[in-house]
């Protein structure tokens, strides 16, 4: 096994116009870690992992495996496995072949390949499925016969590209678990590309935020989550997404938020606001994920509260999504079931300002 670091890696692509895919991107993933790119398509999360992997040349920067600049070293000779989105399987082979095939090109014997497939079959279930071919398999089966694939070459580095992108919701659960499980057996490097940040916060040990080729943050899921960098990373992790609204902090009394247009505004409790004394007077904008927001009884029954317009409600069972309208600004509010007035109604929603977080309106990176 081994480590891969990333040490200003740029991806500059000329054709016509110069343009910049990848900027600079610097990452240690240490031996044994599982790391995941994330970010919106277009991102640079795989031209990244393509780079890794020697499938797409590098305009600066080093890439190492291990001990080893792999900058000039074809894909075949760095000692990683890729697993792609399309399962990219021999139609014509059986699964036990498929499985052997990358092997038989290594000239190995027929017994020691025979062997690790044997032993990968076992590992993904696959056993009762050897002498079957491509397409007498289910979506997710294929998808365990890719890995499979990448498991019996005994790589230093897995790669993964959005493998879990044709499968359908349900299986998309069950072959998380599945690599998740394969991660805590094989104890290996993984490097793992997806849009879905669901995938990444269960998949990674830490987590690469990527936003039009630059790194937005790198941290542990729980840190991205509660900690963000920008506003960026504060919207894009977390389902439902976060709130905000953009707005000034003002004093002449208690400090408060101000919601652009002054539509509403809140008190803000001393230690908040004592976080943004730097920036009264300023345009900012306060976020708040969906979880901390509330529906109360009216204006004083909270420490912080706006009155709103209820738009829709979805009902989930075992939670309730509300989602109104504050002014200009929209708000989504994660609830238990409750019973709720007619849509178009009055409501007022209690924020949580000691969970809050406040970004600058211009660079959107975080106050505090």
């Amino acid at each position: 096994m081994a480590s891969v670091t990333l040490s200003g890696v740029r991806k500059i692509y000329h054709e016509g116009v110069e343009q910049v895919a990848v900027h600079e991107v610097s990452l240690g993933v240490k031996d044994g870690e599982f790391v995941v790119l994330v970010g919106p398509s277009g991102c640079g999360k795989s031209t990244t992992l393509r780079m890794i992997a020697g499938l797409e040349s590098i305009s600066a920067g080093t890439v190492k495996i291990g001990d080893r600049v792999v900058n000039d070293v074809p894909p075949k000779a760095r000692d990683i496995a890729m697993v792609f989105q399309n399962y990219a399987l021999y139609p014509h082979m059986t699964v036990r072949e498929n499985l052997g095939f990358a092997l038989k090109l290594r000239n190995m014997s027929a017994a020691d390949i025979n062997d690790r497939v044997k032993a990968a079959a076992a590992t993904l279930g696959l056993e009762d499925y050897l002498d079957r071919k491509p397409r007498q398999l289910s979506g997710g089966q294929r998808q365990r016969v890719a890995l499979g694939r990448a498991i019996v070459r005994q790589p230093q580095v897995f790669l993964f590209d959005e493998p879990l992108s044709n499968l359908d919701a349900q299986m998309r659960v069950s072959m998380r678990r599945e690599i998740a499980r394969l991660h805590q057996e094989l104890k290996v490097t993984m490097i793992y590309v997806t849009h879905d940040q669901v995938e990444a916060m269960t998949l990674g040990d830490r987590i690469v935020v990527m936003n039009k080729g630059h790194v937005m943050q790198i941290d542990t899921p729980l840190n991205l989550y509660e900690k963000p960098k920008n506003r960026f990373v504060a919207g894009f992790i977390g389902n439902p997404a976060m709130n905000f609204a953009n707005g000034t902090v003002e004093g002449g009394g208690p400090s408060r938020f101000v919601a652009e247009g002054g539509d509403w505004e809140i008190n803000l409790p001393q230690r908040v606001a004592s976080r943004l004394s730097g920036a009264r007077g300023k345009a900012i904008t306060m976020g708040i994920r969906p979880e901390d927001v509330t529906i109360v009884a009216g204006p004083r029954a909270a420490a912080a509260t706006a009155s709103a317009r209820l738009d829709l409600v979805e009902s989930l069972g075992n939670e309730t999504f509300i989602y109104a309208s504050a002014g200009k600004h929209d708000v989504t509010a994660r609830v238990s079931p409750q019973s709720l007035p007619p849509i178009g109604s009055k409501i007022f929603l209690g924020f949580d300002l000691e969970k809050a977080h406040f970004f600058d309106a211009v660079s959107g990176e975080r106050i505090g």
